[in-house]
């Protein structure tokens, strides 16, 4: 978090409450352990009365990822009103396969990265409520911002004497360029969505082919006061820290395949980082040693926004 003013401490984070254990328990003991075992890594709120709090939707580093799918079931299997939620995908989607997932719902954003493999990359929050052009107009953006990004740190590169310096910034400006062409060719680079419905609407999209897992949020009341973190599509058993491989030398940052607007996602081994910030119409998502591209701009109207992964 930023520095706080004299007298004032930092957000305050929610903890999500114990949902639908009582469910779980009646179903299968095991659910109930895994169910328990994801609530209670979530951490304590800390005071600040001057801005509210914040709430995290998602999974943390260390989180058991099979658990958390459980402990989603089991509350969207007793939701009984209304609610926002946190759609996971299986896969890097294009945005033209959105329309069908997403349908009979209301659409607030969309998470997308680029998958490039043992490359940390930027997570961005996109509001989409119009599928797929919304998506399609904001990678647009993203691609020009990206573009800017590059030569950035092309200019940081000529302008330096440190040869340690000049290649981050080298390494920079080739991630950031290639983020560009993804996103310029409308990649297969979408895993999450931020959805609103009623119960009925929400368990016919958890059913759906494609759909990782779905999350209901019946506490969120303020999209801009909740972090949401989607589990990424590559990782499988335990949400983990960001692990960029690529500036290595076993692993250059200029290899590996980029995505293409029907490509599969590429290899990474980097935690969901979170993205929070306030968008147009209420809609929010929340939350290397070398230098690396700055962090997004929060004006989503112009491509998103977003911060790096820690």
């Amino acid at each position: 978090m930023p520095g706080s003013r004299p007298g004032v401490g930092p957000p305050a984070v929610a903890s999500r409450p114990r949902r639908g254990l009582v469910t779980a328990a009646v179903l299968a003991v095991g659910a109930v352990l895994l169910t328990v075992g994801w609530v209670a890594r979530r951490p304590a709120p800390v005071g600040d009365r001057t801005v509210g709090q914040v709430t995290r939707v998602g999974v943390l580093p260390g989180d058991s990822l099979p658990g958390y799918a459980a402990a989603a079931r089991a509350e969207l299997a007793g939701l009984t009103a209304g609610a926002y939620a946190l759609v996971s995908f299986d896969r890097y989607l294009v945005p033209d396969r959105l329309p069908a997932l997403l349908a009979d719902v209301e659409v607030a954003a969309v998470v997308v990265r680029v998958p490039l493999p043992g490359r940390q990359t930027e997570v961005v929050r996109l509001p989409a409520q119009l599928l797929p052009q919304d998506v399609t107009a904001g990678m647009a953006g993203l691609a020009d911002r990206k573009d800017r990004e590059a030569a950035d740190q092309r200019r940081r590169a000529a302008d330096t004497t440190d040869p340690t310096a000049r290649q981050g910034y080298e390494t920079g400006a080739q991630v950031a360029g290639r983020e560009a062409a993804c996103y310029r060719a409308a990649c297969a680079c979408v895993y999450a969505a931020v959805i609103r419905a009623d119960p009925t609407a929400l368990r016919a999209v958890a059913g759906r082919d494609g759909v990782r897992a779905l999350d209901p949020a019946p506490e969120v009341a303020r999209l801009d006061r909740t972090v949401f973190l989607p589990p990424l599509p590559e990782q499988r058993d335990v949400a983990r820290p960001p692990a960029d491989t690529a500036a290595t030398p076993a692993h250059p940052a200029s290899t590996g395949p980029v995505p293409t607007p029907g490509g599969a996602m590429g290899d990474s081994s980097e935690g969901a980082p979170a993205v929070i910030a306030p968008a147009p119409s209420s809609s929010g998502v929340g939350p290397g040693s070398a230098p690396t591209p700055a962090p997004t701009s929060p004006d989503s109207r112009s491509g998103g926004s977003s911060d790096r992964s820690p």
